[in-house]
């Protein structure tokens, strides 16, 4: 077994292997343990449930598929990552109606103050995520969240790994500014209520 780096489990060589000599049960039990992971990295690049779940059972699709020519098991991770990646593309181009900024419902205030802060942070972080472009998106989820190391992201992208940086870099700048232009809209009504009393 290898260790997967995002920490929600590990995935069985031996069931790669048996899958790459077209063991559809050793496949199917796979794909059981795997889909979760491939469903949270899909959720975090498209931020849409539905659209996370056709783009994880295309990744599944492919991996079938294309199991066999995998050479190496033991990099079947950052293999089906790019798999993963490239059905998420995919989803993004045929889906228009993504959730946008404008389509978030306002969150209820919780009761607590310390609460309010913290869904109050986590809300603007995901507004200001959904600004992104899948392909921003995508780079931060494999760096950031899921902590790939430049070289498997790089191989999950199809990339040089210089790309992966500059990619990040940009990404994030753009997270930034979403957030900043996020925040500067928020005060603005109780600005506005200030300059009014």
């Amino acid at each position: 077994m290898t260790a997967d780096p995002t920490g929600m489990g590990d995935v069985d060589q031996e069931l790669v292997v048996r899958a790459q000599h077209g063991d559809q049960r050793a496949f199917e039990a796979l794909a059981l343990a795997d889909g979760p992971r491939l469903h949270r990295v899909a959720y975090g690049i498209l931020r849409d449930t539905e659209s996370a779940e056709d783009a994880t059972q295309r990744a599944l699709v492919d991996i079938w598929r294309d199991i066999r020519r995998l050479r190496e098991p033991a990099k079947y991770e950052a293999w089906s990552y790019r798999l993963l990646v490239h059905a998420c593309y995919r989803e993004a181009r045929q889906r228009r109606d993504l959730p946008r900024i404008t389509d978030i419902p306002e969150p209820e205030a919780p009761a607590a103050a310390a609460a309010f802060g913290q869904v109050d942070d986590r809300d603007q972080l995901d507004r200001g995520f959904r600004h992104l472009s899948v392909e921003h998106r995508t780079v931060i989820v494999l760096r950031c969240l899921l902590d790939l190391p430049m070289d498997q992201v790089a191989e999950a992208l199809g990339v040089a790994p210089g790309t992966v940086g500059s990619r990040l870099h940009r990404a994030l700048r753009a997270l930034r500014a979403a957030l900043e232009a996020d925040e500067s809209s928020s005060t603005r009504p109780e600005l506005q209520r200030e300059a009014v009393r």
